[in-house]
Formats: C-alpha cells, sequence, structure tokens
C-alpha cells in the first residue's frame, strides 16, 4: 500500500462519515481475537462463548476467518467502503451479501491458494450471514450510543480540519498514518507503489479499533478507518450517575459528566442525544452555578468542568482534584 497520492479535487472532496457496516467489522475482529475494542472488554468477554459457538456451527465461516485475519491485509470485500447512497447497516450488508463468489473468491485467496473448504459458491453467504449475526448479537442493540459516540469524534476531527487544514486533520488518526505534503498520504510504511487516486472518493471512517484499516471499491471509493479517539473508553454514565440525576436531572447530569475534557455544544449534542438548545440550557445552568466555565478555541466554544463540577460529578466516594 505504502502512499496515496491525491489530487487536489480527492482531498478537497475528502469527508468523515459513520458506518454501521465498519462498526460491525471492528466488533467481529474483536470477537475474533483480532484487536481489541476501548471500553466493551467485559461485554466482549461475555459475547465470545456465543461467538465461538456460532463459528464452531459454521467450518466455512470459521475457516474464512482463519485465512482473513491471519495476515497482513483484509479481503477487499469485507472491508469495502459504504458507498454515497447506503444510509444503514442494511444498505451496507444488502452490497456485501451481493459480492460474486469468484470477486470473494480472489480477495480471500490474494497472498495464496485457498483451504478446499473455502472454494465453494456459498462462501460469500456464509460471511454475510455471520456478518449479520454479529451486528444483531453484539453491535445493534448498543447501535444508537455508539453513533453518536462516533458522530462526536468526527465533529472534533472536522473542527482540527476547520482550524488546521488536513494536516491537522489527520495527525493524530491512526498509527503509520502521515499527510507528507504535495498530495502523498502516507497509509503504512509497507514498501509498496504509490497508488493514485483519481476522481475517487476519500472516506474517514471511525471504529472502535485500536489500530484501523483501510479499504478500497476500485477505481472510484477508498476509506480510511481509524479509532474513535478515547471516547468509547468513558463509561456510559458516570458513576454516580442515580444521585447525580436527583439532584441536577437525569439529562443536565449527562451534561456535566461529559465534561471532564474540553467539548463543544454541538460535541455534547451528539453524545448526549439531546437538542442543541436543551444542551444549550443546560450549560448556561451549569455556568451560573460555578460548575462548568467556557472558553474559545478558534471558532468554537469550549466547555469544561470547574473544581467543583469535577467535585460533583466524582461524588463523595470520588477522587478530590490535584490542587
Amino acid at each position: 500500500m505504502g502512499d496515496w497520492v491525491l489530487t487536489p479535487d480527492v482531498l478537497a472532496g475528502g469527508r468523515f462519515r459513520v458506518s454501521a457496516m465498519t462498526e460491525t467489522m471492528a466488533t467481529l475482529f474483536a470477537l475474533a481475537g483480532n484487536g481489541a475494542q476501548p471500553g466493551r472488554a467485559d461485554r466482549l468477554a461475555g459475547q465470545r462463548a456465543a461467538f465461538r459457538a456460532r463459528l464452531a456451527a459454521d467450518p466455512v465461516a470459521e475457516r474464512f476467518l482463519g485465512v482473513a485475519l491471519g495476515r497482513r491485509w483484509l479481503p477487499d470485500f469485507l472491508v469495502a467502503p459504504p458507498g454515497s447512497d447506503e444510509r444503514g447497516f442494511e444498505d451496507e450488508w444488502r452490497r456485501l451479501r451481493a459480492t460474486p463468489p469468484a470477486v470473494a473468491a480472489a480477495d480471500t485467496a490474494y497472498t495464496g491458494p485457498l483451504p478446499a473448504v473455502l472454494r465453494g459458491p456459498e462462501l460469500v453467504e456464509r460471511v454475510a450471514e455471520l456478518v449479520r449475526w454479529v451486528w444483531t448479537e453484539a453491535v445493534r442493540g448498543d447501535w444508537p450510543r455508539r453513533s453518536r459516540i462516533l458522530e462526536a469524534d468526527i465533529v472534533s476531527r472536522t473542527q482540527a480540519l476547520a482550524g488546521g487544514g488536513w494536516v491537522a486533520a489527520l495527525a493524530t488518526l491512526r498509527p503509520e498514518l502521515r499527510w507528507l505534503g504535495e498530495g502523498r498520504l502516507r497509509i503504512n510504511a509497507l514498501p509498496n507503489p504509490p497508488r493514485a487516486l483519481a476522481d475517487a472518493e476519500l472516506l474517514f471512517i471511525p471504529a472502535t479499533t485500536p489500530r484501523g484499516w483501510v479499504g478500497w471499491s476500485q477505481p472510484h471509493r477508498y476509506a480510511v478507518v481509524y479509532p474513535c479517539s478515547g471516547l468509547l473508553a468513558e463509561p456510559a454514565t458516570p458513576p454516580d450517575g442515580a444521585a447525580l440525576g436527583r439532584l441536577l436531572g437525569a439529562n443536565r447530569a449527562a451534561v456535566l459528566s461529559r465534561l471532564a475534557m474540553p467539548r463543544s455544544p454541538t460535541q455534547l449534542v451528539a453524545l448526549t442525544g439531546q437538542p442543541l438548545g436543551s444542551v444549550g440550557g443546560h450549560l448556561r445552568v451549569l455556568r451560573e452555578a460555578g460548575l462548568v466555565r467556557r472558553r474559545r478555541a478558534g471558532r468554537s466554544v469550549l466547555y469544561y468542568r470547574t473544581e467543583l463540577g469535577d467535585r460533583l460529578a466524582a461524588g463523595p466516594g470520588g477522587p478530590s482534584p490535584t490542587p
């Protein structure tokens, strides 16, 4: 892979987006033992027994994962970027399921011959059903919360893009990714020839993954999947959420609990699921009570907790702030 060489039009049209299929793939890889998911270790541990039982009942899917995840590449059809007309998991899943068997076999056999069990016409159907199982059993129930957090990450990235250009936006996306200037994006350190992207759509997709990956549907769609920046490691509610909610009200407490680091109202909307007007009202009350302050960062206004806000959010058993 090495470097991608981007024309100015491709770079200018690059955009961030959330993908339910990408998040499902990140969960599939974690269940298969190929990486972790920030903030989900306990839940994954509880789901792995069912996942292993599912694989034991399907030797085609089990062998496919052994081949597909055991090398430094992923089959293209498994990680192809979402199309502009694909709005949710079902749209992306139908496209995956429609992959011609010959294409799936060629992608899977990229570095060597396929095992006999993977040479049948049922390969795509078995893989698609495994992916649907992961979505249904391990992702779908938590998707509203995850999608809000992924959207909040995108808000943060687009703010960096507006303030410092693509150099700032790409600086911390994923290990090995570097903007080299003159249209060159370093994808990894492999000694492969540069790949020219012309007249292509370039996507940046956050996911709960420790490292990320790249995917494409040649010649016109490419994506960089990158780790969501720390947000998913946070608990869904603070340890003393019930008591804090009784004191402040559940929605206001949710806003305060998300301000351990400075955040904009737009980020808080994405994280809490509350309307912008409600978030603004809660922030005003919290600021008047001395629990939060605000400061300007470029074009954004960021809110953060005061020492009193930290103590209240931590609860009676929480640590006191360091002087």
